[in-house]
Parts: structure tokens; C-alpha cells; sequence
């Protein structure tokens, strides 16, 4: 019988929870209420500018660090049974699919319009490489070489930034607008990246872009290792208390760990620097103890299912939100509202209405078990 984490599934769940509900709709409230405190407040559901760490930023490399955590539990008995060829089409299949929908989500694909497609620019797509790499490593590697590629790749990354100089990129630098990640980005990608346009046969780089992709590869593949290990230690046989040991120990450490690093390398989740990867590593093993705590050793099931109406159809839940406008239909059913409740209030009820109808659509899957897998 195919073992289930429970807790991954509510963990995953609020992750996806925060991304597509609670964040746009406290993002209206706060508009609507508009006072000093509340804008205070909103720090939580905001990216910090550059350096640092908010709990808004821990959404995308949780979600990654999760989609290793699978790893263990989806292709052990391939690895086991001798179907490694299998497994490597399930890998391909998964990445080509995750490829696809980002690039219909960030990349705008669905325009149709060649000037505004974008390769390599989606938290999907950097899924889809943290999880294929840790994948494959985890079909044909050990344990200990596992470990050990992914101190390599952290460090490949730091020594990159260090001193590798490409025109007047790198060098050490960790600006948004000289850093090496920066500079390989526009010269790999070039007219395909991210908000990038071209005027007069010019490629034109957005000022206010800076998320980096080719390099930051080397630590998204660190951050699916990361969650595969979670996995291992998930999977084992080793008992509850001593899985929370081991969840909650080398969380800490890594956070530890990533916080004295950030003294030589700054914490950067948009270029997605090393101490950054570590940092995000350790508070996804100290989150995931909790919920392991809570679901699968106390055995905490009640009042969680709404949890898992996100969280067994997580990347269904992300797809509706960024691609479906559910407030235009309501708008076109409430919009005689507005004038009683004004215009604030009014984008407050159309989100809400945006919210409950992905939250409808996911739990009638739910209870039909339909589950989007790619």
C-alpha cells in the first residue's frame, strides 16, 4: 500500500492558501481600510526589496522544497523494482508540463504573440529544475553523494558570484544591477527573458526586473535536494520522535548555518544566493516538523480538510489564479454594488468572489477526486 505523508498535503495546502487566497484579499482589505497600521501589517504578504527575508518570501521555495519531498514517496518502487526507465519518463513528463504551464502563466503564452513569450521566467518552470535534479540523483545516487552535490552546488554558486566577471557583472558584486546572475540571465536569455522587449532591433532590459534564472539553477536544484531529504527522513522507519529530531535539528542548523553565511553572502531570494537557499531549506524542514507534528504524530486530522482541498491540487489551485478572471464574472453579476459600498469595498467583494470560486472549483475535485498532476 502506497504510504502518504498527510501533513505534506496540509502543508502544502496553507502554502497554496497564503499564494492564491489569503494574500490578494488582505492586499484589498488593506487598500479598503487604508490607515497606517494596516499598511504596517501588510509587510508579511510582501517580497522584501531585496535583501532579507519576509514570511511572504518562504511561499516559493516551500512550494519547491515540498515538490522534492515527493521524491521518495513517488519513485521508490522504481528505483526498487527495477523500472528506472519509467521513472525517468515520469520525470521528463513532469518537467515538460510544469515548463508548459509556467510559461502560460508568466510567459503569456496563451497570447499567442510571439514579442511577449518568455522561456525560462516561472516559479513552476524552477520547480520543475529543483525536482528533476534532485529526481534523477535520487534514481541513481546515494545518500552521501547526494549531500555532497548539493554543498557543491551551493558553493559553485557562492565561488560564481565571487569571482567570475562577465563585462561589469559579477566580481562579487550582489546589487540588483551588477550581479553575475543578472548578467548571465540577459546574456542566455537575451530577448526571452522576463520583461524584456526590443526596440529597434535593441534588446531593452526592465529596470525594476532583477529575479535571476540560469545561475539561480545551481540552487534550486539544492533547494528539491533539500526537500528529497526531507523525504528520506519522512519515509524512513525511524520513529515519530525521532523524525521530529531530525526535522526540527537540521532546520535549525541550516538556518543557523545560512544567517553566519549571510555575513560574506548576502540573503537574496530573487537571485536565490546560497545562504538565501539554505535559510529558505531550513525554515521548510523546521515548517514541515510542525505539520508533521500536529497531522501524522498527534494525529490532528480535524477542521484540515480545507487544508487539503488546496494542497492535493496545488498546482490546479495556482493555475486557476493566475490564469482565470473569476472577478470579471462577478463583476458582471454584483457591479450595481459598488455605488452603496464604494469602490474599495467593492474590489474587496470582487476577490472575495474570486477566492471562494477557485476554493468551489478545487473542492468538488476534491470530492470527486480529481487531482491535476503533471
Amino acid at each position: 500500500m502506497k504510504q502518504r505523508l498527510e501533513s505534506l498535503d496540509v502543508l502544502r495546502g496553507a502554502d497554496l492558501f497564503f499564494l492564491v487566497a489569503l494574500g490578494p484579499l488582505m492586499s484589498r482589505i488593506a487598500s479598503a481600510v487604508d490607515t497606517e497600521w494596516m499598511d504596517r501589517a501588510m509587510w508579511i504578504f510582501h517580497h522584501v526589496e531585496w535583501e532579507g527575508f519576509s514570511p511572504w518570501d518562504i511561499i516559493m521555495p516551500l512550494f519547491m522544497f515540498m515538490a522534492g519531498t515527493t521524491i521518495p514517496f513517488a519513485l521508490e518502487r522504481y528505483r526498487r523494482d527495477g523500472g528506472v526507465g519509467q521513472a525517468l519518463w515520469r520525470i521528463v513528463r513532469r518537467v515538460v508540463v510544469l515548463w508548459i504551464f509556467g510559461m502560460m502563466c508568466q510567459g503569456n503564452l496563451l497570447a499567442l504573440d510571439p514579442d511577449h513569450i518568455y522561456i525560462y521566467t516561472n516559479t513552476l518552470q524552477a520547480i520543475a529544475v529543483g525536482y528533476a535534479v534532485a529526481a534523477v540523483m535520487y534514481l541513481f545516487t546515494s545518500l552521501r553523494t547526494q549531500i555532497v552535490a548539493a554543498v557543491v552546488l551551493l558553493g559553485a554558486y557562492w565561488a560564481a558570484m565571487e569571482f567570475v566577471q562577465l563585462g561589469g557583472f559579477g566580481g562579487g558584486s550582489y546589487t540588483p544591477e551588477t550581479n553575475l546572475a543578472e548578467g548571465i540571465d540577459r546574456l542566455v536569455l537575451g530577448r526571452w527573458r522576463d520583461h524584456a522587449t526590443v526596440v529597434d532591433g535593441v534588446v531593452v532590459w526592465d529596470k525594476g526586473y532583477h529575479y535571476t534564472w540560469v545561475l539561480s539553477s545551481l540552487t534550486f536544484a539544492v533547494t528539491g535536494l533539500c526537500g528529497m531529504f526531507a523525504g528520506r527522513i519522512a519515509r524512513s522507519k525511524a520513529t515519530g520522535e525521532r523524525k521530529l529530531r531530525w526535522f526540527f535539528g537540521v532546520g535549525v542548523a541550516m538556518v543557523a548555518v545560512a544567517m553566519l553565511w549571510s555575513v560574506w553572502m548576502p540573503i537574496i531570494k530573487t537571485i536565490w544566493t546560497s545562504s538565501m537557499a539554505l535559510f529558505a531549506a531550513g525554515v521548510s524542514f523546521i515548517l514541515l516538523g510542525i505539520a508533521y507534528y500536529f497531522v501524522d504524530y498527534r494525529g490532528t486530522k480535524a477542521n484540515l480538510t480545507w487544508l487539503k482541498v488546496y494542497g492535493m491540487n496545488s498546482i490546479a489551485a495556482y493555475m486557476l489564479s493566475q490564469l482565470i478572471n473569476f472577478r470579471g464574472l462577478a463583476d458582471s453579476l454584483l457591479y450595481g454594488l459598488e455605488q452603496y459600498i464604494g469602490q474599495a469595498w467593492y474590489q474587496v467583494l470582487l476577490q472575495v468572489c474570486q477566492v471562494g470560486t477557485i476554493f468551489l472549483i478545487l473542492y468538488v475535485m476534491y470530492r470527486k477526486k480529481i487531482f491535476l498532476k503533471a
